[in-house]
C-alpha cells in the first residue's frame, strides 16, 4: 500500500515532494516511509548523506507520533541518530520505520530504522510536540524577534 503525501500531508510538502519521499503504511502509531537514492545524495564517498537519512527517519517519526491522534501535524523537538553502515549508494532505495513508543497530551516519543533491503543502516530517537492546528505558520509569521538576555534585563 502507497499513500500520496497529500493524504497525510493536507497542506503539502514541497521539500518531501521534491525529493521523492513515499508513504507506504501510516496509522497505529506507526509510518514507513521510502526514498529511492538519487545521484545529487550521494556525498564525496558516493554514499548517501547523512542528512538524506535523517530527513527520513525525521519525517517517519514525525508521522508516527501523530498517527492515531486529532494532532494535524508534529514539530521535532529534538532527534538523536546513529548511524551504522552507509545507508546506500545512487540506485538503491531506502525504508525509515518510525514507531511511537510514548506519548503525553503534548509530546510523544519516537524511535526509527532507517532499513537498506535487508541491512540495519541507522536508528534514531525523537522527542515531537503535536501541533493541534495547521495555521502555525501564520503565528511565526507576527511574533517578535526574541529580545536578548542582555537587552532583556534594561
Amino acid at each position: 500500500m502507497s499513500l500520496a503525501l497529500t493524504d497525510v500531508f493536507p497542506q503539502g510538502n514541497p521539500y518531501l515532494q521534491e525529493l521523492g519521499v513515499q508513504v507506504l503504511d501510516y496509522g497505529d502509531d506507526r509510518a514507513v516511509m521510502a526514498l529511492l537514492l538519487k545521484p545529487e545524495f550521494m556525498n564525496s564517498w558516493q554514499v548517501a548523506q547523512g542528512g538524506i537519512s535523517m530527513t527520513l527517519m525525521d519525517v517517519a517519526m514525525g508521522l508516527a507520533a501523530r498517527a492515531g491522534t486529532d494532532a494535524k501535524s508534529s514539530a521535532t523537538v529534538e532527534m538523536s541518530s546513529s548511524f551504522l553502515q552507509p545507508a546506500g549508494h545512487a540506485g538503491d532505495t531506502i525504508v525509515a520505520r518510525g514507531h511511537t513508543y510514548h506519548r503525553s497530551t503534548t509530546l510523544c516519543f519516537c524511535q526509527a530504522e532507517l532499513w537498506n533491503g535487508d541491512k540495519l543502516v541507522a536508528k534514531a530517537m525523537g522527542t515531537f510536540k503535536l501541533v493541534r492546528r495547521l495555521d502555525i505558520s501564520k503565528k511565526l509569521d507576527h511574533e517578535q524577534p526574541m529580545q536578548s538576555t542582555k537587552e532583556h534585563a534594561k
